[in-house]
This record gives structure tokens, C-alpha cells and sequence, in this order.
């Protein structure tokens, strides 16, 4: 799996689970008549989404993906993929919590209300990680592709050549003389 799906997936799936905690929320208090967490969750997801694009703004999307990206191991043969094991060995926090969050949230409306903007913050701050690591892939002709490994480790990357951009190389083919 490359690592640009990988993050796209996380981000998606992160954005779900904060609609589906917002849900849980608005119903479990909308049907309990809690104004006072209605009118709280409605602040903190307005600061979250205001926190996660200050923290996802494009100048600091690289910072997140820099170390992983440094530190990857170079190979010149593609890894053996195995994209929906990777992604569930990855990804399984991000359900875990939401069902433990949206669970508790039928007995505490205000657990699935910080669940859902704490989800909302995460997604929105790492929204253009997949745009910086595409476009450290474009500039260094490479590919970054995850290797497997638990959820609570942090992610390896191996590097792979692009192996036949799409595109030709600047000054190809050159400009005509000048007349």
C-alpha cells in the first residue's frame, strides 16, 4: 500500500467517525433535550475545526511526514502489497474508538461530543499530508510504500523507484532555436 493511500484512507475515515460521533451526539442530546451539550459540543467543534486548519495549513503538512519519509528504507524492487492487511493493522484505532466513544456517548452525550471533535481536529490537520509526500514523490521520481507492522510502532517506509513517470522530464524536448 503506498504510504499517499495510506494517508487519504486515515484521513476519511477519521472525517467519518467524527460525522458519526457528531450524530450520535446531536441525537442521544437532542433527544434527552441537554441543550447545555448541544451548545458546548457546537464550541469545541467550531475550535477544532479551527485548531485542525491552523495545524493542516500547507507550510507545516510536510513536518508530519518528514521523519518517516527520511528514514525509509531504499529498494529497487516493489514491496509484496498487501493493501487491506496494511490498512486494518494500521488503521484499526480510529474504529476502536469511534465504537467505544459512539457506545458510551447512548449514556453520556458529551464523550461522543469530544470524540467527535477531537476527530474533526485530527482529520482536518492531516488533510494535505497526502499532498506532501505526492509531491516529494513527483520531485525525487520515487514511490513510498508501507511496510506492515502494528498500529502502536511507528511507520516504516520503503522507497521504490517511480519506475516510468508519466511524464517527460523538464527541457524535453528542448525548445526550438530562437529565429
Amino acid at each position: 500500500m503506498t504510504f499517499s493511500d495510506l494517508l487519504r484512507l486515515a484521513v476519511f475515515l477519521t472525517a467519518g467517525e467524527a460525522t458519526a460521533l457528531g450524530a450520535v451526539t446531536i441525537l442521544v442530546a437532542g433527544q434527552r433535550g441537554d441543550t447545555t451539550t448541544l451548545v458546548v459540543a457546537a464550541g469545541w467543534w467550531l475550535a477544532a475545526a479551527a485548531i485542525g486548519l491552523y495545524i493542516g495549513r500547507e507550510t507545516r503538512a510536510a513536518d508530519g511526514v518528514r521523519d518517516a519519509l527520511a528514514n525509509a528504507r531504499t529498494t529497487l524492487s516493489l514491496p509484496d502489497e498487501e493493501p487491506g492487511r496494511i490498512a486494518l493493522g494500521r488503521l484499526w484505532p480510529i474504529g476502536a474508538t469511534a465504537l467505544i466513544a459512539a457506545g458510551l456517548g447512548f449514556f453520556f452525550p458529551g464523550v461522543t461530543a469530544i470524540g467527535a471533535g477531537y476527530a474533526l481536529l485530527v482529520a482536518l490537520a492531516w488533510r494535505r499530508r497526502e499532498a506532501a509526500v505526492l509531491a516529494v514523490e513527483e520531485r525525487d521520481g520515487v514511490k513510498f510504500y508501507v511496510e506492515p507492522g502494528s498500529a502502536f510502532e511507528p511507520i516504516r517506509l520503503v522507497r521504490t523507484p517511480g519506475l516510468g513517470r508519466d511524464r517527460a522530464p523538464m527541457g524535453y524536448p528542448p525548445p526550438p532555436p530562437p529565429a
